[in-house]
């Protein structure tokens, strides 16, 4: 099923040209719990892999925090069990089952190698704001499973490959003995949709700022947040500034200001339902991915628009 963002209620262009200026698109990724394969765009699920490609592994074993440890086998039994009673009480099996699943590894498996687990799998074809090298059709995105001391996120591994380069595909990617739950994404099959999006108002020009908010003032309907910074998983668009105010994200290499390349999105609406898709009904529970970085924020990962070669940035918002 697609997933279609709602209509705005105007074209905010039209009452603030100047807004022109700070517009672009992005493509909202939409995931849903599902069964991806390596041949389809996901989050969470199987990628596309060299058989003969070494699967990348965390060896930061020192720095690996101690804190909640779950197999990630339990941990999406576990979540099958309670969505299949989403509308009901709990069986005596299934609890008993729960009781049995809710055991922490020991800690000893992270102070050894870890694979890094799938995040995202997309597609050039299925995605309309795609961005990677000319001659590369398939953008991949892992991480380490687990807390680290020095970062407040998982660590990243990011590529982009040539599909038809990929003569013989690994069956049997290694997993982790254990993980973070909140670091687990759900399998999600994905329904890329492209959308406007408009910069946060924290970096407008303050005369624009201002008009925004005595038109805000003076609106029985939604805010300037109903055009601006799409929520949710999504490639390209807009980040927020919410948490360290008005900035950029700047290249370590050349300098350069870097663009917004993937967002890891909490949630995909907020409480007022502007930006849930017109398919999915009020009480749909979100998020999908189940997915949470730190206490429920957004994670954007920025490129640096002059060479793919220059180190990716990102910042938790």
């Amino acid at each position: 099923m697609a997933r279609t963002t709602p209509q705005r209620p105007l074209n905010i262009d039209e009452l603030f040209p100047e807004l022109r200026e700070h517009r672009g698109t992005a493509t909202r990724l939409h995931p849903r719990t599902g069964s991806p394969t390596v041949a389809d765009s996901s989050i969470g699920g199987p990628l596309l892999w060299p058989a003969e490609e070494p699967w990348p592994m965390c060896t930061d074993g020192e720095d690996h925090l101690p804190e909640t440890l779950l197999n990630p086998v339990a941990v999406l039994r576990s979540r099958q069990i309670r969505a299949a009673a989403a509308d009901r009480k709990l069986t005596p099996e299934e609890r008993a089952e729960l009781r049995a699943l809710d055991s922490e590894e020991p800690e000893e498996l992270i102070h050894q190698p870890v694979p890094m687990i799938p995040v995202a799998q997309l597609y050039r074809r299925d995605v309309p704001d795609f961005a990677g090298p000319d001659d590369t059709d398939l953008f991949q995105m892992l991480w380490c499973p687990l807390n680290h001391a020095d970062e407040d996120a998982p660590k990243l591994r990011l590529l982009w490959r040539r599909a038809a380069d990929v003569r013989e595909a690994l069956t049997n990617a290694p997993q982790p003995l254990a993980v973070e739950e909140n670091y687990l994404p759900n399998p999600c099959v994905v329904h890329p949709e492209q959308v406007v999006d408009h910069r946060d108002r924290e970096v407008l020009p303050a005369p624009l700022q201002a008009r925004l908010a005595d038109w805000e003032k003076d609106t029985d309907g939604p805010g300037y947040s109903a055009w601006s910074v799409v929520p949710g998983w999504k490639m390209g668009g807009f980040p927020s500034w919410r948490m360290s105010g008005p900035g950029t994200a700047d290249c370590p290499t050349c300098h350069t200001e870097m663009t917004l390349l993937f967002t890891v999105g909490f949630g995909e609406w907020d409480r007022d339902g502007h930006w849930r898709p017109v398919e999915d009904p009020a009480d749909t529970t979100d998020p999908m991915t189940e997915v949470v970085i730190g206490r429920g924020f957004d994670w954007y990962v920025f490129r640096c628009p002059v060479s793919y070669d220059h180190p990716f940035s990102d910042i938790m918002q």
